[in-house]
């Protein structure tokens, strides 16, 4: 007999409502939107702000996401941001003008929902999604920026009514949901398009599908290549333009973020129905971080995280590595953890011929792919370690690692975030 569970109250802990949350539904992922959508509606959360920007894509939808709100906080509008997932603490996913909330208040709004749900069932996603909502409708902001967490056309951030769509890329992810091909995945992720909405594409080799979705919903594409690109000049500014109207923003500062990601928030800033002046821009673009991506802790050795966990991300990492390894001569480690319904093989060819030496580990979550597995497909290297747990895998690699080495933390959330949380507790 199933243990039947408590309700949480208002006087309860934060962990014991997301430990509730979490066995609400007997599936992770619940695909359709009538439950979610009913819900949202009685409790006015289908525009929780005045303007509403939805991020879609496969990699690179947290940094925008954090991109436009470094700039728009230095543009003193008042924002709201929703990310997933979190790195060490689940305040992390849900900001307001910048600040992570005190339990207290995501407890008011969980149990706003709990008591407005009447029984209907929602996944973890599902509820914390409407809780996020709840929270920004409170505070009437200008803006709420939402990042999607799966997909698109069927995500919980869906149910909203978008200003403006964004797709940062188009990748293979998640396969087992969204289909085998960028084509089948293009289709999911165009469902958060609206009718004589903006869609602003940070993908320079759109899949014909987003074409011709685009036309189905009625949504005014704005696309890289075609109608705003960016240059960087002398590695030392970028430029960005946007073609149509010869709009042009010279001598930007470099972020540390991917040029790419930051270049994609800049095109977001077109659409906006307010002004957005280049100081709150230069400002935001400096400011710009997102924990746990291509995130160097150290230089000697140099020490990097990064939660990248398909062939995209890993080709990404592997193009910033060989810049930043030409000026070094030490040895590159990778402690890597993946989860097996991840492109395992895929992710490891991009990094294979820059690594060294391999500490293959794995994760704490069932859905863990084993460093056997792991192992398996670098039949090729000399240098393969195998650990039962990621921790071990880590303080392996740095006992291991010389002055001038690189240990890279890489593959999955799952395999960051122990690390960063020991590392954080060492300082």
């Amino acid at each position: 007999m199933s243990k039947i569970l408590s309700i949480p109250t208002e006087q309860s802990s934060l962990t014991e409502w997301l430990y509730y949350i979490e066995r609400l539904s007997c599936v992770s992922i619940d695909l359709s939107l009538d439950r979610i959508r009913k819900i949202a509606i009685d409790l006015d959360l289908i525009h929780p702000a005045e303007y509403v920007i939805l991020v879609g894509g496969t990699n690179g939808k947290g940094t925008t996401c954090s991109v436009l709100e470094a700039i728009l906080l230095n543009n003193n509008n008042t924002v709201g941001l929703y990310t997933s997932p979190h790195l060490l603490s689940y305040n992390e996913r849900i900001r307001i003008c910048g600040k992570e909330l005190p339990d207290c208040a995501h407890i008011t709004a969980m149990s706003v929902i709990e008591d407005a749900r009447n029984k209907i069932a929602l996944t973890y996603f599902e509820f914390i999604t409407l809780s996020a909502l709840y929270m920004f409708k409170q505070e009437k902001l200008d803006l709420v920026i939402l990042e999607v967490g799966l997909g698109g056309r069927l995500d919980a951030t869906n149910i909203v009514d978008p200003d403006i769509s964004v797709i940062t890329n188009i990748a293979i992810d998640h396969t087992e949901f969204l289909g085998t091909s960028r084509d089948m995945i293009a289709k999911e992720k165009s469902g958060i398009f609206r009718f004589n909405k903006p869609v602003v594409i940070g993908d320079s080799c759109l899949p014909t599908t987003i074409s011709k979705m685009a036309k189905y919903y009625g949504a005014i594409l704005f696309t890289r290549g075609r109608d705003w690109g960016f240059h960087v000049y002398e590695n030392k500014w970028m430029w960005w333009r946007y073609s149509s109207h010869n709009g042009f923003l010279y001598d930007l500062p470099l972020p540390l973020i991917p040029l790419e990601n930051a270049a994609t928030a800049l095109s977001v800033l077109c659409w906006l129905p307010f002004l957005v002046v280049k100081t709150a821009i230069c400002h935001g673009l400096r400011a710009a971080n997102l924990p746990g991506r291509f995130q160097i802790i150290t230089n000697s050795p140099l020490v990097i995280l990064d939660v990248g966990h398909n062939p995209h991300a890993a080709n990404y990492l592997a193009k910033r590595l060989a810049a930043i390894l030409l000026d070094r001569t030490g040895s590159v480690r990778i402690v890597i953890g993946m989860l097996k319904t991840k492109d395992i093989h895929g992710t490891i060819c991009c990094l294979n011929h820059l690594i060294n030496v391999w500490y293959c580990s794995n994760l704490d979550t069932p859905f863990s792919a084993s460093s056997e597995e792991l192992s398996a497909f670098l039949v090729n290297s000399d240098n393969v370690h195998q650990f039962s747990n990621i921790l071990e895998a880590w303080n392996q690699a740095m006992s291991d690692a010389t002055f001038d080495d690189c240990v890279i933390a890489f593959g999955s959330f799952h395999a960051v975030s122990p690390i960063m949380r020991k590392i954080i507790s060492s300082c």
